[in-house]
């Protein structure tokens, strides 16, 4: 496979990235966002744009995949609602247009939330905001697509998040993930798991198109 992936610089885009570069069958992955990994591999290829609002300068390099893992996030808190919409589902939807025109046979798989609202009515501004996103993903004409609404998500080998508050919660949150992803293997994930389910969707597919985290886990395990 040949992998693009989005948000690598982030606590779950490394975590996918790492275990991209560990799988055999894949041959090259395309990492696409504003700054550098700082990686380096063989079968890495970095592709740093400032405005991915606006992809059309680098389109020749955006063909030919056979996966795309969109794992760029951020948290609502503080924020109006047209300004999350506009980096969170106008930004996500408008890259994913261009790799569907791109890459018709690519599977797409998008990082999303627990609790997004399909219905896009919550009273809660991100979720009815995700579940926008997310309907109108699954409008677009990939050969698949897949949505990840992870809860919980422990980072391991080294991965830290950017966001402070939650490199806060994990800091502090550290000696007990663990025990509860031993409890609860379908509630707590980690990036380990992610990765690899992300991976698991775009070989062989998945039998619904929205996965929580339980289903997550068990195509990560």
């Amino acid at each position: 496979m040949k992998v693009l992936l989005l948000g690598a610089t982030g606590m779950v885009g490394q975590g996918v990235l790492r275990e991209c570069l560990l799988a055999d069958d894949v041959t090259e992955v395309v990492t696409l966002g504003r700054t550098p990994t700082g990686q380096q591999d063989p079968k890495l290829r970095e592709l740093v744009h400032a405005d991915l609002f606006d992809c059309r300068a680098i389109e020749a390099q955006l063909s030919g995949f056979d996966a795309g893992f969109f794992c760029i996030g951020m948290t609502s808190s503080g924020m109006a609602e047209t300004e999350y919409t506009r980096l969170t589902h106008d930004l996500t939807l408008a890259v994913a247009q261009t790799l569907a025109r791109l890459n018709p046979s690519m599977c797409f798989v998008y990082i999303s939330g627990a609790g997004a609202d399909s219905s896009e009515t919550s009273t809660t501004m991100w979720k009815r905001v995700r579940g926008r996103l997310e309907n109108a993903l699954q409008r677009l004409p990939f050969k698949a697509i897949y949505v990840f609404r992870p809860g919980i998500i422990q980072p391991l080998h080294g991965i830290r998040s950017k966001t402070d508050t939650y490199r806060w919660f994990y800091t502090l949150s550290r000696p007990l993930l663990p025990l509860l992803r031993a409890l609860m293997p379908g509630t707590v994930l980690s990036t380990e798991i992610v990765g690899r389910a992300m991976l698991s969707v775009a070989r062989h597919g998945a039998p619904k198109p929205v996965l929580e985290a339980a289903d997550i886990s068990a195509l990560g395990r």
